[in-house]
């Protein structure tokens, strides 16, 4: 990624250069002060479009191994890295797949994610959908930890499986242990559970 940045700076600072000995050879009589101003307007708009659309990138795919050996993926049609922070991508269209060690596939997809490159700790919204065997669980948020090593689901949680559909607040996963835990932000409220069979 770094090399991409500094290819794209190096190839503008180029551009800039070429230009600016262009504009020196002109014979300054035949252009007026307010052509040289539109001239650097429209110049300074195509550097910002540039160096936005820069950190856009297509057909992300991010693969991972933690030192326990779980795997992690991560797919999306586009990134766009965070101007703040390097580490921080903007996803969208994703689906992700985490392997746990001595355990099945879990999948995920939604139409947003914020993965962070360095811990990846990735939050996914918009029809968040999550599958695993024959469990579906579909919510608005997900909240994926490696380093808390838990995945959590809120807002419009349901969960379905061949014989139930559970409806709740929050759905926290333990990774290590395979422990679920199901329930309501406020405690005068229920989980709903509907049996199917």
């Amino acid at each position: 990624m770094k090399k991409k940045i500094i290819i794209f700076t190096i190839v503008v600072l180029f551009l800039i250069i070429i230009n600016h000995f262009f504009l020196k050879n002109l014979d300054n009589d035949q252009l007026d002060n307010s052509n040289k101003n539109l001239e650097l307007e429209i110049e300074n708009k195509e550097i910002e479009k540039q160096t936005y659309s820069s950190n856009v990138l297509e057909n992300v795919n991010y693969n991972s191994i933690d030192p326990e050996g779980n795997e992690y993926t991560i797919i999306a049609s586009e990134g766009e890295i965070d101007i703040k922070n390097n580490q921080t991508i903007f996803l969208k269209n994703v689906k992700a797949s985490i392997k746990l060690k001595n355990s099945d596939i879990i999948l995920i997809s939604s139409g947003f994610a914020k993965y962070n490159a360095a811990n990846l700790d990735t939050i996914f919204t918009d029809n968040v959908v999550i599958e695993n065997l024959e469990n579906k669980i579909i919510g608005e948020y997900l909240d994926f930890s490696m380093l808390r090593k838990n995945i959590i689901i809120s807002k419009d949680v349901v969960f379905k499986n061949k014989s139930n559909i559970l409806k709740t607040d929050v759905i926290e996963i333990d990774i290590d242990t395979k422990n679920v835990k199901f329930y309501m932000n406020e405690k005068d409220k229920k989980v709903s559970i509907i049996k199917t069979n």
